[in-house]
């Protein structure tokens, strides 16, 4: 082998591991956000429901407690709530795997569902970190829309493949 067949086998293995890395870091968000919406969805269905899960807060303030115990702060009874809108808010089409809990939990701040949907389309389309989402958000981009469909759904993106191009 010459120094330029070396130098190029080197630059495979470093693109493989990133790849590797890349795969491992959605796979971790992925499992992280479903989770988190399985918890969701235990909650309600142990509160009897949708509709009755708003008044369902001395299950969460138990659970919390034993949670926060066993596995940290992360299960205290501000999260179990969240888990618990987060399922109220996408019981049909469950997480989407391209956004991180993070983006998620900013979105569960918004109360209209357009909105929330535009964003989510947002991020999506546009591949937006937590931050720029705030951004958005703050800058009203939902509000600057000059024609506000009346329903705007969730588009669902194919499958993206991972390169390091």
């Amino acid at each position: 082998m010459n120094e330029q067949q070396y130098y190029e086998e080197i630059e495979h293995l470093i693109k493989k591991n990133e790849i590797s890395k890349r795969v491992r870091k959605l796979e971790e968000n992925y499992s992280l956000v479903e989770t988190y919406w399985h918890i969701g969805k235990i909650i309600v269905e142990a509160q009897g429901g949708s509709k009755r899960a708003k008044y369902g807060n001395e299950l969460i303030k138990k659970w919390s407690i034993k949670l926060t115990n066993k596995y940290g702060k992360g299960y205290d009874a501000t999260n179990l709530s969240r888990f618990r809108k987060f399922y109220l808010y996408f019981p049909k089409i469950g997480p989407l795997g391209q956004l991180s809990w993070s983006h998620y939990r900013t979105i569960l701040s918004i109360k209209d569902e357009n909105k929330i949907n535009f964003y989510i389309n947002l991020c999506l389309k546009n591949n937006l970190s937590k931050r720029e989402l705030i951004q958005e958000i703050k800058s009203n981009a939902y509000e600057r829309l000059v024609d506000k469909p009346d329903k705007i759904d969730i588009i669902v993106p194919v499958k993206q493949s991972i390169t390091t191009d």
